[in-house]
């Protein structure tokens, strides 16, 4: 069993996480407290949620890390990746897909990321 979560956009590897690795204290203080503001509700599409579960936590995290990772923020990037890293233990992958102006993001627990590898291709004359 693999310790990565892996963030995928339009099946293309963007973030790797190694559970493996040990957090320090102030990036476990940044998830808390993250925590705490989801606590006084979060907003999933057009709809308030006042009490959000962790499902609707991870739905509301993953959509902030798709417009993170659209806007090149690494560290809020990171921050958000590390956050479903480690409150969803469970979870793979999460891929992101885009067609025009749709986006659907799959949290995957069930199929574990395999690394791609670059391929190169030589130029035939």
């Amino acid at each position: 069993m693999s310790n990565m979560l892996a963030v995928l956009l339009n099946g293309i590897a963007q973030l790797e996480y190694d559970r493996g690795r040990t957090l320090p204290p102030h990036q476990a203080a940044y998830l808390d407290k993250m925590d705490t503001k989801m606590d006084a509700g979060i907003m999933i599409g057009n709809t308030t949620v006042t009490h959000p579960d962790i499902n609707q936590r991870a739905q509301f995290i993953a959509g902030n890390l798709h417009s993170a990772m659209k806007s090149n923020d690494e560290e809020m990037s990171a921050a958000l990746c590390t956050w479903l890293a480690n409150r969803l233990p469970d979870l793979k992958q999460v891929k992101i897909s885009e067609a025009g102006e749709t986006v659907t993001i799959d949290l995957v627990f069930d199929q574990e990321y395999e690394k791609q590898t670059a391929v190169t291709f030589n130029k035939l004359n």
